[in-house]
């Protein structure tokens, strides 16, 4: 058999080029592409939501608070003022949309705080309520501080306008009757919940006060003109409550709350920031770059 010898098969030995080497970045380049347009195509953007609330139907409200000496009674603890003082500055926290004004009566009443939005105001002002502020003199007299409620209320533009009258007692006390002031509240579209604050049976009642202002207490009878708080809550189409313990009278705030609700209207105003545009401009330039390199550096390639 002929054969050919030779010193060395060095000369058909073909390394491949650099440039060779990195075809394949080529096919990488498209995938590359290609990713870019899917992402492109799923919309990627940011959302900014500004809401605008706007209340439709707000609602006036009146505290008429009794801050006569038998608030300082203890069936509900530490006492009935405080423990009122307490339920009430939480019921103005769950009005954000509505004004609220703050009446106190005894034997006579007075505005403490008019119709406001600045619940704050009305929170310091239920805050510095104290029996003891030498402004009233004792008893109770509902008629009076109801109709200061209503006057406060009565030339108000609200849609609806309501009055909180709570008592611990029997009406002894004022000039103006308060089967008058409800017939009043009536006339002017008031609508009047009324609350009986005060345990059943007997409870410690504060009745003298000695020489270093200290007061002492003893059991008394529990007296409360419920019939009357009955009367004034239907002539006005509100409804009567009896607050027994701190728990009932919280429940009951609770109740005209969610009785009471204002209607807010919410609009939602979205601002889209397209972010696709960047993926589409890098996919059309790897596109490019391949297309480039194929018909240039690669022409001769097989």
């Amino acid at each position: 058999m002929a054969s050919l010898t030779v010193s060395s098969l060095n000369g058909f030995k073909v390394k491949p080029s650099l440039l060779a080497k990195f075809k394949p970045v080529l096919f990488a380049l498209r995938l590359l592409a290609l990713s870019f347009i899917i992402v492109a195509l799923a919309r990627p953007r940011s959302v900014d939501i500004n809401n605008k609330t706007r209340t439709t139907r707000g609602i006036d409200i009146v505290m008429a608070m009794d801050v006569s000496g038998s608030m300082l009674a203890k069936d509900l603890k530490p006492n009935r003022l405080e423990a009122l003082k307490s339920v009430a500055a939480e019921f103005v926290d769950n009005r954000p949309n509505d004004r609220i004004g703050l009446v106190v009566y005894a034997g006579e009443s007075y505005t403490k705080t008019p119709v406001t939005s600045d619940k704050e105001l009305v929170k310091e002002a239920i805050k510095s309520v104290n029996y003891d502020d030498g402004v009233l003199e004792d008893g109770t007299g509902i008629g009076v501080g109801l109709a200061t409620a209503i006057n406060r209320l009565k030339d108000s533009k609200a849609k609806s306008r309501i009055i909180i009258l709570l008592t611990d007692g029997v009406n002894n006390s004022g000039f103006i009757d308060p089967r008058m002031a409800a017939d009043m509240a009536k006339e002017y579209g008031i609508k009047v919940y009324t609350i009986g604050i005060g345990s059943n049976g007997k409870a410690l009642f504060p009745y003298m006060k000695d020489a270093k202002g200290k007061i002492s207490y003893q059991m008394m009878d529990v007296q409360i003109d419920q019939d009357l708080m009955k009367e004034i809550a239907k002539k006005t189409d509100g409804t009567y409550f009896r607050a027994t313990s701190n728990s009932k009278l919280k429940q009951i705030y609770d109740q005209i709350n969610k009785l009471e609700t204002t209607e807010i209207e919410e609009q939602k105003f979205y601002n889209y920031d397209e972010k696709f545009r960047p993926w589409v401009w890098a996919a059309l330039g790897l596109l490019l770059a391949e297309a480039v390199a194929r018909k240039t550096l690669y022409r001769s390639f097989i």
